[in-house]
């Protein structure tokens, strides 16, 4: 008995003089290279409610939060405090005209009650921002839903866009969102989707033009102002594309923040 005692220690001391397998520890692959861990991004997500027709479209925040948590991301979420431009019953397709909701509290519905008033969000505080899309983004955030090319953009939406702007930090948008960037940040790259509706497939095809109106250039990534966007929904196609799509537009957010 002593003696495979005495084994054991012996195979525990011999396993204690290697360095445990790659990837075991957080901090393995830092003290490896003599380096402290690289700090996670801090990302703010902008919600416009909660509802593609009325606020925020929820597969494109839940695939947002994926991608970011994948990406390792700290992330905290925020919306403005004001009513919703109107309430949507989501069957119908129709506004419930004796409806009223708040934004904030739409929203806090997807960040599971976990999220901040707009006006507190400070680019100083965050390396990165992004704007899912949902017709609140054209609604709530603005007023491009009526007014086109002609839109006022939220007074915090506008800020927060500037700052993080100024600050050389990356924003990324989706779907109708990259619209509060053209409209805010003149000259800016940005994409909706096609400028043709090809059969159906592009069914928002017109919003392009109203970018271009606007000032804006379509792209993907606009490395000159760290603007990254994505079509979306704005494109009828499989949920896993759109989800893909999303997953490059986090990615290459991430990857603008050095971190």
């Amino acid at each position: 008995m002593a003696a495979a005692g005495a084994l054991v220690v012996s195979r525990l001391a011999a396993a204690s003089a290697f360095p445990p397998r790659w990837g075991q520890t957080p901090f393995l692959r830092a003290a490896l290279h003599g380096s402290a861990p690289r700090p996670a991004a801090r990302v703010a997500l902008v919600l416009s409610g909660c509802g593609v027709y009325d606020g925020t479209e929820i597969h494109e925040a839940s695939a947002i939060l994926v991608h970011l948590s994948r990406g390792g991301a700290e992330v905290q979420i925020f919306a403005p405090d004001v009513p919703q431009m109107h309430v949507i019953d989501h069957t119908k397709g129709q506004p419930s005209e004796s409806e009223t909701r708040n934004v904030l509290t739409e929203s806090a519905r997807i960040a599971r009650g976990k999220i901040a008033d707009l006006a507190t969000l400070s680019a100083a505080n965050h390396d990165a921002a992004i704007f899912p899309g949902g017709f609140g983004a054209a609604k709530n955030l603005s007023t491009f839903a009526v007014d086109g090319k002609d839109c006022r953009v939220n007074k915090d939406v506008e800020r927060v866009l500037k700052e993080f702007h100024a600050a050389g930090k990356p924003v990324g948008l989706c779907c109708i969102a990259p619209v509060l960037a053209a409209k805010v940040l003149r000259g800016v790259e940005v994409t909706v989707g096609h400028e043709q509706e090809e059969g159906g497939k592009w069914p928002y095809a017109g919003t392009a033009e109203a970018i271009k109106a606007l000032g804006a250039k379509h792209s993907h990534v606009d490395l000159k102002n760290k603007v990254v966007t994505t079509p979306a929904f704005m494109c009828e196609t499989a949920l896993h594309h759109i989800h893909d799509g999303i997953g490059a537009m986090v990615k290459k957010v991430l990857e603008l923040t050095g971190k």
